[in-house]
């Protein structure tokens, strides 16, 4: 395989968003942690929510760079969805932990993610393609600003999660719908 193809600047951007998730976990959920002993809650937050803020720029570069530059690899099909779901898992557990998120609300979302993951690995066994679709895309921008709204701990952030339950699961049921259409029973 050509080492220039796979080390493209899509690639290396999911990748950046794959080493950024763990670290916004650790700012989330290590809040007492002795070595951030001294360091405000709230500043940890801040930094959460700015390695958030950075890692959801990546994904938007990289999509664009990738589908602008004819850049589209098959580890970036794999990397991409796969550094969205960890920041997104990140965020919610993240969020959840600290009691700003419902744990329904994460629960649902989280269920939808792996639901339609494993489905899309069914999909890809039996030859069909079933990219992310335009609902799909507008589920993970409302999953990022409802993130983002929570962690900043702004007004609104409670109603923009289970707005972005609702997104995520119509968007669920139309991979579903999908991919019923295609497979072979």
């Amino acid at each position: 395989m050509n080492k220039a193809k796979i080390l493209n600047i899509p690639n290396i951007l999911a990748f950046i968003r794959l080493l950024l998730a763990p670290l916004m976990f650790l700012f989330l959920v290590n809040q007492d942690a002795s070595f951030f002993h001294g360091i405000h809650p709230s500043w940890l937050n801040y930094f959460a929510a700015f390695i958030f803020v950075v890692a959801s720029a990546t994904d938007f570069f990289d999509g664009y760079i990738a589908r602008t530059f004819n850049q589209v690899t098959v580890l970036g099909s794999i990397l991409d969805p796969l550094a969205d779901k960890m920041l997104t898992l990140a965020g919610f557990l993240g969020l959840m932990m600290q009691g700003a998120a419902s744990p329904w609300a994460v629960f649902l979302i989280l269920t939808r993610e792996l639901f339609i993951t494993g489905l899309r690995v069914s999909a890809v066994s039996q030859g069909l393609d079933i990219s992310a679709s335009w609902m799909g895309k507008v589920k993970t921008v409302a999953q990022m600003i409802a993130i983002g709204f929570l962690l900043m701990h702004w007004p609104g952030g409670t109603l923009l999660l289970w707005i972005a339950v609702a997104l995520t699961l119509y968007s669920g049921y139309e991979y579903v719908r999908d991919f019923f259409r295609h497979v072979e029973m």
